[in-house]
């Protein structure tokens, strides 16, 4: 789970916005596909279904308290086969017997000039935040360094949630990463990334078969890497219910202290932060609920989340008279 194909270089539009799922597959292949990616993953589950997905309702519910007029097209969020696993387990099936018949890597979502951008331009914030050389907007006082005064990014864990073909860890891995962990839903994408991580010689790097939204890993990082998997997770038909689910999850896999870098191209900067602050608004009502025991690690003044940063070196292009580009990547501090 990747991310999406970019636009062509003469479209007019801004986001990608894919045809929605019933103008793509019949009855029975969406039958399959929801079947697919049902709340419960296929690796089993740690919660009972119904409440996982009531939480995730009661969620949405209150997110829809704190939206503005222009978040009314929400309740009609676009979808897309490609919020279905069943999409993806065939894609990189696909892949991989290619790259056993050609030795071909595959698909390179967002292209490989966007991957090398994110992979040097993750390394920078780590190294900044290492020499405690924080963003005027996100430095706290409190604040701790991601790894003790490390001069080389050798003791950093990294994770690539929706690695696909694990192209982006090899980058990371160039960067100077030497902890470094792809999981993926799809068993084929695991597959083929460790088999391309094995081909390309880099021997340190680990893939696993997890669902993001029914995460088995209980080790936390301090980088944690998505290119594309929100997006394609928003395309599903529960997308918004979903998201929340992943904020969730993620905010669970994230060090304190440590780094979340998320590459999308259905979503602009703002919209990420806006979606980052819902989070935190959330959490922060939780905790104030009379006799809520809440989450351990939230609190009214700590929310899960900050902006840090983001990429400002994309392409961008002018479109009824507002300037935009075709990918953003956004970088968050987990507190």
């Amino acid at each position: 789970m990747a991310g999406m194909r970019l636009l062509p270089e003469d479209s007019d539009v801004t986001q990608l916005r894919p045809p929605a799922a019933a103008d793509l597959i019949s009855d029975d292949d969406r039958s399959v596909a929801a079947d697919s990616w049902s709340i419960k993953s296929e690796y089993g589950s740690t919660l009972d279904d119904e409440q996982r997905h009531a939480d995730a309702t009661e969620a949405l519910n209150y997110r829809a308290e704190y939206s503005s007029d222009k978040d009314e097209q929400d309740g009609e969020a676009v979808s897309s086969m490609l919020g279905f696993q069943s999409y993806w387990d065939s894609a990189y099936a696909d892949e991989l017997a290619n790259f056993r018949e050609h030795g071909h890597a595959g698909e390179v979502w967002f292209g490989g000039n966007v991957m090398e951008i994110v992979a040097s331009w993750a390394k920078g914030l780590c190294m900044d935040i290492c020499q405690g050389h924080l963003p005027n907007h996100a430095a706290d006082a409190n604040s701790e360094p991601v790894v003790q005064r490390e001069k080389d990014l050798s003791g950093w864990s990294v994770l690539d949630i929706g690695t696909g073909n694990g192209l982006l860890l090899q980058e990371l891995a160039k960067q100077g990463f030497s902890d470094l962990t792809g999981t993926d839903y799809s068993e084929g994408a695991v597959d083929l990334a460790q088999s391309l991580a094995d081909r390309d010689g880099f021997t340190n790097v680990k893939f696993l078969v997890d669902d993001i939204l029914d995460t088995k890993l209980d080790k936390r990082f301090q980088l944690v890497m998505d290119k594309g998997t929100l997006d394609a997770i928003g395309l599903h038909p529960d997308g918004p219910i979903k998201r929340i689910m992943y904020w969730d999850s993620v905010s669970r896999l994230v060090a304190p202290g440590g780094l979340l870098v998320i590459t999308s191209c259905n979503s602009t900067k703002d919209e990420l932060v806006e979606e980052v602050d819902t989070l935190n608004q959330r959490r922060n009502a939780a905790c104030q609920q009379p006799g809520a025991v809440g989450d351990r690690e939230a609190s009214v003044d700590s929310p899960p989340f900050r902006y840090l940063d983001h990429v400002r070196t994309y392409p961008t292009f002018s479109f009824g008279g507002s300037v935009g580009s075709r990918v953003a990547t956004v970088a968050f501090l987990r507190n």
